[in-house]
């Protein structure tokens, strides 16, 4: 008996994934592999379906159960691979009497099983709360991760995440900060806060706390805690009381991932986001006010719809003005159902080199923050595989294997392009 659990996407996925190993264990499973998958993009589809028939040929007696968004939006795509025996949708695959009441089709599969009774995926959008599950750590990993909202109110027009998360929902401050408690007293030394719109933390629960309310409770009432990072958030959200946060405590990394997408204002009005330009560049600003040292990373989609040369200029212009250091460019990937999707495309050369262009500015701008931080002094978490992170999330390659979780300080002698040095 055993549960291996095959991880896609973002970082709540990452914390979502150590819920499912714990449950499906808990549940005696026969030979089981999980793919928890992303839909983010049609290749981060592509590539789940992809690792499931090799792990299928590798493994053939295993039994492949299929979750997470890409499960939950597209349930029957995966139910009709001969090689998945269950398709759990993004709610089900945390329960534990989900997984108790499928161990009788896990079974038997890949025997008798017809395409809709593999399938347990219910109606995301009816879901209207969420609860942090109390894990101890998560495996692999040497920061620990807790997920304090799901789902996401708004409809970007790109973007399918909704329809396999639902719409938001927050964790009460109280669970959050018991579990980081938890956490701490097991020895980890950096919390990262995880949600799919982690800014709009708090709007459906009693008093509309904001993130930052959220954050200045966990550092008052976690004293132990040494370093606090949040995922990715959209800057038009953060609240007056987050921003306070990172000017008053050195505890909250000094790093901070913008949910950016466009440089173009007419692109962004087309993907139905609610910022501008300027509003993106006087965030930046306004932080690097309060926090000078701060390290900003940024996601920008490449090839968008109706996306001039001049409009994706300005993406890339971004790039400086912003400041940013750690770059993640997506190719615009129609997703089945939404509105971009029916938009006029932009030929698939244009959106590759458009892509490419976006991701050598990335890499540039990475390079002078590495060169920058040569003969520095940091404090670094030491991680698995001789990997170690900044305060700001820089990557350091060690000079040896070290115990993961470990924290020090590190002088850089150089880099090579991706990773600091370790002298």
């Amino acid at each position: 008996m055993s549960v291996d659990v095959i991880t896609f996407g973002c970082r709540l996925n990452t914390y979502e994934s150590e819920v499912i190993r714990r449950q499906a264990r808990a549940a005696d499973l026969p030979e089981t592999v999980v793919f928890n998958t992303c839909a983010v993009t049609a290749e981060a589809v592509r590539q789940s379906r992809q690792a499931i028939r090799r792990l299928k040929r590798e493994r053939p007696a295993a039994r492949v159960v299929v979750t997470g968004c890409a499960a939950q939006t597209e349930p029957g795509r995966f139910a009709d691979m001969p090689e998945v025996a269950l398709v759990l949708g993004n709610e089900e695959k945390l329960s534990a009497q989900a997984w108790r009441a499928h161990r009788d089709v896990l079974t038997r599969a890949p025997f008798g099983i017809a395409a809709e009774e593999k399938v347990a995926v219910n109606d995301i959008m009816m879901v209207t709360q969420t609860a942090t599950h109390l894990i101890d750590g998560v495996e692999g990993h040497a920061r620990a991760f807790v997920q304090v909202q799901n789902g996401c109110d708004h409809r970007c027009t790109f973007c399918i995440i909704p329809y396999g998360r639902g719409n938001s929902r927050s964790v009460p401050m109280g669970e959050v900060v018991a579990q980081v408690r938890t956490l701490c007293a097991r020895g980890y030394r950096e919390v990262v806060l995880t949600g799919v719109d982690l800014t709009s933390y708090g709007a459906n629960l009693p008093g509309a706390p904001r993130l930052g309310t959220l954050v200045k409770q966990i550092l008052k009432h976690v004293p132990e805690l040494e370093r606090l990072r949040l995922s990715s958030i959209d800057s038009v959200e953060a609240d007056p009381a987050l921003l306070d946060a990172f000017a008053s405590d050195e505890r909250l990394m000094p790093h901070l991932h913008l949910s950016l997408q466009s440089g173009d204002d007419l692109i962004l009005k087309r993907m139905k986001r609610r910022h501008l330009r300027a509003d993106a560049i006087a965030f930046c600003r306004q932080v690097r006010r309060l926090r000078p040292d701060v390290v900003f990373g940024g996601d920008i989609i490449a090839g968008f719809p109706t996306e001039t040369e001049d409009m994706f200029a300005r993406s890339l212009d971004l790039v400086e003005e912003c400041g940013l250091t750690h770059l993640h460019v997506f190719p615009f990937s129609p997703r089945p159902g939404t509105p971009a999707a029916r938009m006029p495309q932009l030929p698939s050369d244009i959106v590759k080199d458009r892509a490419r262009r976006l991701r050598a500015r990335g890499e540039a701008a990475l390079r002078r923050h590495l060169d920058a931080q040569v003969g520095a002094t940091r404090k670094v978490l030491t991680e698995f595989n001789a990997i170690g992170h900044t305060e700001h999330f820089t990557p350091v390659r060690l000079d040896a294997s070290i115990k993961p979780g470990v924290i020090l300080d590190l002088t850089f002698a150089g880099h090579n392009g991706r990773q600091l040095l370790a002298a």
